[in-house]
């Protein structure tokens, strides 16, 4: 008997399932709620990950089956376990080997803008104006968020990003609830106040803005694509357009 299921629930396999079974329950639900595909809820993602570190290790296992999350992250006898970046676990086992081997920078989403333009510019074709906005790394802090050393795992979630609620509600019971952490906001980490970037105030991240000129030629469609690259750069981004229009 196990004390808590709520880790194979989020798998969505049984107490008594194999290390196949969990492998491809993990396969089957991390592609389907991966951030890239399911943006709205990256919680989700992380819950999977979670999940699937602990029942993919036989000691974690153990622990979790014998004293549930609490002895996990650190409340049981097990001591507390430091859990992995979702994404480091995410790589490994479709054979990333972690964000920190990755190559080159990563292509994000296209972004899409509408242009209203009347038939008589789409005629005789025009030139107009886009203002684009696109978070970039900060570059005082190198994305770091702060200076050497500033990032720190937070104290209250113990790094896990997760906050786990005992409640009583009556003579030998009990109702455990699992919430996102209120001091990290999930992230599982903060920044040191007297270290942090004044730049990005520790976001790590900054808004670069740029005003894009759009050539409409003439007898170009209606709904055609006009498509531009974004590089980025140390000190903001460089659109440069693509000649080839997207029908």
């Amino acid at each position: 008997m196990v004390k808590e299921t709520g880790y194979y629930d989020i798998l969505g396999v049984k107490p008594n399932a194999t290390p196949d079974e969990i492998k491809k329950a993990y396969r089957k639900m991390a592609l389907k709620y991966h951030p890239d595909k399911n943006p709205e809820d990256p919680e989700k993602f992380k819950h999977i990950s979670q999940a699937y570190e602990v029942l993919s290790d036989a000691k974690k296992r153990e622990t979790y089956d014998k004293g549930g999350e609490e002895a996990i992250k650190g409340g049981g006898a097990g001591g507390g376990f430091d859990f992995h970046s979702p994404m480091d676990i995410f790589d490994m086992f479709f054979g990333g080997g972690g964000r920190s081997r990755q190559r080159g920078p990563q292509k994000g989403k296209d972004v899409i803008h509408q242009l209203r333009v009347s038939l008589e510019d789409l005629y005789n074709g025009t030139t107009r104006k886009l203002s684009l906005k696109k978070k970039v790394i900060c570059a005082k802090c190198d994305g770091k968020g702060g200076k050497e050393g500033a990032v720190e795992k937070c104290s209250n979630c113990k790094g896990t990003g997760m906050q786990v609620h005992i409640r009583q509600l009556g003579p030998g019971m009990v109702q455990q609830m699992q919430s996102v952490c209120s001091e990290c906001s999930g992230k599982g980490e903060q920044i040191n106040p007297k270290l942090r970037c004044k730049t990005c105030l520790g976001k790590k991240v900054v808004d670069d803005h740029k005003i894009l000129e759009v050539h409409v030629d003439k007898g170009m469609k209606d709904g055609e694509n006009i498509a531009f690259h974004v590089r980025h750069r140390n000190n903001g981004m460089k659109c440069v357009p693509n000649m080839t229009k997207k029908p």
